[in-house]
Order: structure tokens, then C-alpha cells, then sequence
């Protein structure tokens, strides 16, 4: 089963997430966008070995330590879809404008799309595609766990800001209405700021 603990950081208090599977102890972390000694002791501490980064998109606060955490590890790069490419090319602007350390540049190793899965240990997310927020978020969907990782698409009682380079309302509600919703009303997603919610709250 697909275990997790959410991890806020940086000064947006961006809802980093360790995600492990429970029988391999194999795990990732979702959107690392900074304090890595934090996730890093988060994961040791749950005796968690991190495999790889999962990104649900390419913000400075949900990217920002990825390709330092990348390096420093050696682990591969899941995600965004490629839309967000203009966003990981901007990150170090990106730092620059919202006071965050210096942002190191990176490559995916995968992209991701509509459909992909991605395999934590013998736990399998499910990636769906839901622009809105940003052209290229993806959202990360545990059907067995019945959790959606869904970064900055949806929060408890509101949704994602639309007014970022790419970003654009209708898409957004297009997204949740088409793409979330039907993961079903039990299912809880873990947003990328605030307190866990559920679909059909």
C-alpha cells in the first residue's frame, strides 16, 4: 500500500510530499521545492530509500530543490508534462523575483502525459494531465490508496491561481471538473498548500 507524510516547505509553506510503497520501503518525493535536509531527514526517518523526484509542476516553490536534490542523490526526474518547460527554463528567474535561493538548472529524466503511470515500489500512481494552473501540472492519482497528489489544481475550498504565464480559468475548471472528479467522492487529495481535502467535500 502507498504510504505518505507531507512535508511543508519554503516561506509559501509548500506541501512537499515522501510517498512510500510499505512492502519495498521504496519511495519518491513529490514537488521538493526547497528545505531539502528536511525531506531528506523525513525519509530516513520513516527508513524510506528515495528512488526518484516526482513533479507536478514547475513553480518555484513545488521545483526549486529539485536539481540539487537530483545531484546530490543521483535520482531521476519524473515529471512535469512538457508544457511546463518555460517554467523550469525560468526557475532561476523565478528565485530571483520571489527571494528563494538560487535555483539549479535540470533536465527531466521522464516526461510525463495524460494517462502515464509511475511505479513506487509495487505501488503504481497514476499521472493525469490537468492545465489550468500551469500548461504542463500533472496530478498524481493512488487508486489503491484512494490519495491524489495534485499540487496547485485544487485546495481545500478553492482552486488554483489562473493569472500565471500559461495559466487560463476555464482550462482549470475543464481539469477538475473532467479529470478529478471522476477519481471519485471518497478519493483525498493532498494539495500543494493547505490542509488535505476531499473530492466530495
Amino acid at each position: 500500500m502507498l504510504r505518505y507524510q507531507i512535508v511543508p516547505v519554503t516561506p509559501f509553506q509548500q506541501n512537499s510530499s515522501i510517498v512510500w510503497c510499505d512492502q519495498t520501503m521504496e519511495g519518491a518525493v513529490i514537488d521538493p521545492g526547497g528545505d531539502l535536509p528536511r525531506l531528506t531527514g523525513t525519509a530516513k526517518k520513516q527508513g524510506v530509500t528515495l528512488k526518484q523526484i516526482l513533479l507536478t509542476h514547475a513553480h518555484i516553490d513545488h521545483a526549486g530543490g529539485t536539481g540539487t536534490l537530483a545531484r546530490e542523490l543521483g535520482l531521476p526526474i519524473v515529471g512535469p508534462h512538457p508544457g511546463d518547460q518555460f517554467w523550469i527554463d525560468g526557475l532561476a528567474e523565478q528565485a530571483r523575483m520571489f527571494g528563494f535561493a538560487p535555483a539549479e538548472a535540470f533536465t527531466p529524466t521522464r516526461w510525463l502525459a495524460d494517462g502515464d503511470t509511475v511505479a513506487v515500489g509495487r505501488s503504481v500512481l497514476n499521472v493525469r494531465h490537468c492545465p489550468g494552473h500551469t500548461p504542463g501540472h500533472v496530478v498524481f492519482h493512488s487508486a489503491e490508496a484512494q490519495r491524489a497528489f495534485v499540487g496547485d489544481v485544487l485546495f481545500a475550498g478553492s482552486i488554483g491561481r489562473t493569472d500565471f504565464p500559461g495559466g487560463d480559468h476555464d482550462t482549470l475548471i475543464a481539469s477538475i471538473s473532467g479529470r478529478l472528479w471522476p477519481m471519485g467522492d471518497a478519493t483525498v487529495f493532498i494539495p500543494g498548500h493547505g490542509p488535505e481535502s476531499s473530492f466530495g467535500r
